[in-house]
């Protein structure tokens, strides 16, 4: 084994965990903000990616500029999750959250695939196509630029957050409800700006994942598994820790199925959630 291939490797993890990290933000802000987890997330990441591919069936627009439709669209889809599931089952007992929240899932997965069939699809011929080389490293362009573009948009998430009125609104919520209310901050908003922003980020990694990866009606199972571990690792409610664990977790699955056995990748990364979950249960940047 040489040097390269082992590059190579760290290459395509950093990579994988861009997108894992934007995935996981996504979910790790809608926790932080409401104290409820998402179990259909993985289901939300499986209708963005299955709306981009529609855009480019019906109307031929490319993966890559149909980023801003799926943002808005799973925008939309988070608002009304919001407004008719969630805000129903705020006081409600964590049993029935994580219920209504799992139901949410099996439902929209069984609907998915009703109406599209479980088989495999992929977008022919997209706008990014083709490899870099660097020296002896190769990297498809395809997930080079995905990984940058879900960069960028984790960067944008932690600046609204950090730096905008709306963001510094949505953090005073997520502390306490009800003194945010009291200096006029309305809560029920700030949820549903939280799910749709949430909701916004599965869709950003969902339309650049649709130019490389088959995009079925079980997609989302896999992702939302490495998201729930990054945000475990990362800490409950840190979106900047969701950064480093989606990091670690690209690295871990591609180095670990390079250096020792491709065939148990998968079980490394939860090995690091079981010792994280033992040992330090808030996480690498946890408040909980």
């Amino acid at each position: 084994m040489t040097v390269d291939i082992i590059l190579q490797a760290i290459v395509a993890g950093l990579m994988m965990g861009m997108i894992y990290a934007l995935i996981a933000a996504g979910l790790s802000l809608i926790f932080g903000l409401m104290e409820i987890v998402n179990f259909a997330h993985g289901e939300h990441l499986m209708l963005s990616m299955f709306s981009s591919f529609w855009l480019w069936q019906l109307f031929g627009l490319d993966p890559l500029y149909s980023v801003p439709v799926t943002i808005l669209l799973m925008a939309f889809c988070g608002v009304v999750t919001h407004y008719f599931l969630i805000r129903h089952i705020l006081k409600a007992k964590m049993l029935i959250q994580i219920c209504a929240t799992f139901g949410l899932s099996i439902f929209m997965r069984s609907v998915a695939q009703f109406l599209w069939t479980p088989d495999y699809r992929s977008i022919e011929d997209p706008l990014l196509e083709g490899r870099l080389e660097l020296g002896s490293i190769f990297i498809g362009q395809p997930q080079l630029y995905a990984s940058l573009v879900c960069l960028i948009a984790f960067i944008g998430l932690y600046l609204f957050v950090s730096k905008t009125r709306t963001g510094l609104a949505l953090q005073a919520t997520a502390q306490d409800r009800h003194a945010a209310e009291i200096m006029g901050i309305p809560s029920n908003k700030m949820y549903a700006i939280g799910w749709a922003v949430g909701l916004g980020c599965v869709a950003v990694a969902g339309a650049m994942m649709t130019n490389y990866f088959f995009i079925f009606t079980d997609v989302g199972i896999y992702f939302a598994l490495f998201a729930f571990v990054a945000v475990a690792l990362g800490g409950f409610g840190s979106i900047i820790g969701c950064l480093y664990a989606g990091v670690i977790i690209g690295l871990v699955e591609s180095l670990g199925g390079l250096l020792i056995d491709p065939s148990f990748k998968l079980l490394y990364v939860f090995v690091i959630y079981l010792l994280v979950v033992i040992y330090r249960p808030q996480g690498l940047f946890g408040r909980y």
